[in-house]
């Protein structure tokens, strides 16, 4: 079995994220953690806040909360949304931990002994009125390519290009908005990321037949535009300081590391914060997930667009200019972006579903599998309320939902409360089974491939299979001249409700534990079904006891939509 180590994009500390946040790295990231456990993998998933940065410092003073303790509030908030939907992180760290701040120091300095950092003197933008210079996203414009009119200093939400503050147009204070705006000099580190073009270009063609089109046309569209010197230091009180020991001008001037520098790291420093965690007497070794890491190690991103440069290009560049044997990302799965009605998620603007409201309406299983089911992967895609409910209605509650309280109430009803021996298994059950058999293999297929919306598919397939097998023996009609027959039929279709449960637990964990929890089996885990268990269909055998649970999926009521279109906006958003 091979060693994989997942890791998805760290959510920005400042505040709540929304759907598409998290359909676009953590969830994706989850399922397939999830599926590679249960198909015996030794899996590692980390992730962490990222906590530097301008947005964090200008969050916190509009909180009037030192950033520090602004951080500490917003990771446990952030925390508590991701337990909600049942990520299950192998540890969910922060970048501005201790270890973090030392392994990003370490790099920075074997960068510089390796001639990859130079001081440079820069022409900066400075507020006479704040009193300071502005660090990129403290300044705010109209972007010079595409006429976006509140770009940030360092990258234009709309077009997604790389910009510096001095390439807006009318541009502005972010702290106060004065446009009475200075440019002075000023001294900062730099990436000679110039130097290692031709490095990163020979490792991306090694691994990009690896990755989805997406990912690769966005490196290769970096790479041909050429790989530029960037500056990697601001003019902060926040984030990982500037080493004394390497540059004491600027340690002194209270440099801090540009938190794109840091925060790719920080993949790297939460695994040592997972190893130094570790409960007593357990031995974490964070070393051979990351430092010459063994050919088993296979490393897994998760991202939307908008970060994929940065981990295709600007981090492998920062550890092919270190010289030391990191482990490098295998694949990285990008995504596109996930709209609102075709619009901006928008927490000001009060439109759109953010990922607290969603828990509060509905269990996280809905949104998982909804968002998976329909994840941003060759384009982008847009959330309605219209077609959440559409498919909650039809795949979870009527396609899943139904036939398993259908099976285990009509059984119970008729039979008892344990599992029916009826007839052997004959050619509808061995049909069937081939059936199952060959749509898991789809299934399987397209998780490993990464192709969510496929695998989506392939498993609603596999719950539709069960309800033509139930609706071509029809047990209520068969129970009246057969009852034998209706036994078999309704123990064969437990055995399929076992499986769901199974092969379902990446998508929908809470759900897929109810399922395998209403059978009251000696033991049994969520480990995977080979293709001759799913032929057999025999996990459950006949005198097993069950229960019937609780409905799994309510179905969304027009009132219900109503309400909830009037609260987050709908078509007019």
């Amino acid at each position: 079995m091979a060693r994989h180590l997942v890791t998805s994009a760290l959510p920005y500390i400042n505040g709540i994220k929304h759907l598409g946040n998290m359909v676009g790295s953590m969830l994706p990231a989850d399922v397939y953690s999830r599926y590679l456990r249960q198909r015996g993998h030794d899996v590692l998933y980390i992730c962490a806040t990222d906590e530097h940065g301008t947005p964090a410092e200008l969050a916190a003073k509009e909180a009037g909360l030192a950033v520090a303790e602004f951080c500490a509030q917003a990771h446990h908030a952030q925390k508590a949304v991701y337990d909600g939907f049942q990520l299950a992180f192998d540890y969910f760290g922060r970048s501005s931990s201790q270890q973090n701040v030392e392994i990003t120091q370490h790099f920075a300095r074997q960068l510089h002994k390796n001639g990859f950092i130079e001081e440079r003197a820069i022409r900066q933008v400075y507020s006479p009125v704040d009193g300071r210079f502005l660090p990129d996203r403290y300044v705010e414009g109209t972007c010079p390519h595409c006429g976006y009119d509140k770009a940030r200093g360092d990258q234009c939400e709309n077009c997604t290009r790389v910009l510096d503050p001095t390439d807006l147009i009318a541009p502005r204070s972010a702290i106060g908005g004065s446009t009475e705006l200075e440019v002075r000099e000023t001294r900062h580190l730099f990436l000679l990321q110039s130097k290692l073009q031709h490095e990163v270009e020979a490792w991306v063609a090694l691994h990009e037949e690896q990755w989805p089109q997406l990912s690769s046309s966005i490196a290769r569209k970096w790479l041909t535009e050429g790989l530029h010197d960037r500056a990697i230091t601001r003019d902060l009180d926040w984030g990982v300081p500037v080493p004394a020991d390497t540059w004491p001008e600027l340690a002194a001037e209270n440099k801090v590391f540009y938190v794109w520098f840091d925060a790719p790291i920080e993949y790297i420093g939460a695994t040592k914060e997972w190893s130094d965690a570790a409960p007593h007497g357990e031995k974490r070794d964070w070393k051979s997930w990351w430092y010459e890491a063994d050919d088993t190690v296979r490393y897994t991103q998760f991202m939307a667009k908008d970060n994929v440069p940065f981990h295709t290009v600007m981090f492998p560049a920062t550890e092919l200019g270190v010289r030391e044997p990191w482990k490098k990302v295998d694949v990285v799965k990008g995504f596109n972006w996930l709209t609102y009605y075709g619009g901006k998620f928008s927490t000001s603007q009060k439109r759109g579903v953010f990922t607290d409201s969603a828990l509060e309406l509905l269990p996280a299983d809905y949104w998982r599998y909804f968002l998976i089911a329909n994840a941003p992967e060759s384009d982008d895609s847009s959330f309605t309320w219209e077609h959440f409910a559409a498919t909650v209605n039809k795949d979870l509650a009527d396609t899943l939902g139904n036939f398993v309280n259908r099976v285990l109430s009509f059984s119970r009803k008729r039979f008892g409360d344990d599992v029916p021996a009826g007839n052997a298994a004959g050619q509808a059950e061995e049909k069937l089974g081939e059936e199952i058999a060959r749509l898991l293999a789809e299934y399987e297929e397209y998780m490993e491939a990464l192709q969510y919306r496929k695998a989506g598919a392939a498993l609603r397939a596999l719950w539709s299979a069960g309800n033509s097998y139930l609706e071509e023996e029809a047990p209520w009609l068969e129970i009246k001249t057969d009852p034998q027959g209706a036994a078999l039929t309704l123990r064969t279709a437990m055995n399929l409700i076992h499986l769901y449960a199974i092969v379902s637990e990446p998508f929908i964990p809470a759900s897929a534990a109810a399922m395998r929890g209403a059978f009251a089996l000696e033991s049994d885990t969520a480990t995977w079904v080979t293709a001759e268990q799913a032929k057999s269909l025999d996990a459950v055998p006949a005198g097993t006891a069950f229960t019937v649970p609780p409905v799994l999926f309510a179905k969304i009521a027009q009132e219900d939509l109503e309400s909830y279109r009037a609260r987050f906006g709908g078509a007019d958003a």
